[in-house]
């Protein structure tokens, strides 16, 4: 099996485990798998190689009709979430195959990609960590402000990337060199050590690195 395989996975939440000396652990439980194969694509047919799995059956009465015979052609079931693992050789998975947690083993460093909570509309001081204004005599409800954002006649404009306040996080985000600190394969759960993006219950890609 390619050592970039990934598999698809739920957030369950953080709890803490000790390991034989007594130190206290931060993990993050994530319940992976399985996730049958219902693609392979190959750099003859497709230009590259990957593989597309698939997690967390559905209602036939929820799929389109392309996705029913897309998922009949793989006999492995109906649902709800597709995603593409690309390789860099030629997949050692053929397509009915189901990946579960036991790809990994304890001490495997992996990636974890997610959706980061969303935080809403937020200040320039929560979402950029700005120093805001000093709060000295005659300063009044500019406390919390970003200050200035841009020059007079040139260059007349404000920069494109520009630091201000919006919409903070529900961002795809990727945590990387992350540590597998057990794997209980009879439960398809894996302990991560630390945090990973997202919210619990969010889906999540767990990748080998």
């Amino acid at each position: 099996m390619s050592e970039k395989m990934g598999i698809i996975g739920r957030k369950l939440g953080m709890t803490r485990i000790f390991t034989g000396d007594g130190t206290a652990v931060a993990v993050t439980v994530v319940k992976v798998g399985p996730c049958p194969v219902t693609q392979v694509k190959t750099v003859e047919t497709d230009g590259y190689n990957a593989i597309q799995i698939a997690f967390d059956e559905a209602k036939e009465k929820h799929l389109s009709k392309a996705m029913k015979g897309h998922f009949a052609k793989a006999g492995a079931g109906n649902f709800r979430t597709l995603r593409e693992v690309r390789l860099e050789g030629p997949a050692a998975v053929e397509v009915g195959q189901s990946l579960s947690a036991d790809m990994f083993a304890a001490g495997d460093k992996v990636k974890v990609t997610g959706t980061s909570i969303g935080k809403g509309y937020q200040g320039v001081m929560r979402r950029w960590n700005f120093r805001g204004i000093n709060d000295g005599h005659g300063n009044e409800k500019v406390h919390r402000s970003g200050g200035s954002i841009g020059n007079n006649t040139f260059p007349g404009h404000v920069f494109k990337g520009k630091k201000m306040a919006g919409q903070w996080g529900d961002e795809r985000v990727t945590e990387l060199g992350l540590t597998i600190v057990e794997v209980r394969a009879e439960d398809n759960v894996i302990l991560i050590k630390g945090s990973v993006p997202g919210p619990r219950n969010g889906l999540v890609m767990v990748r080998k690195q």
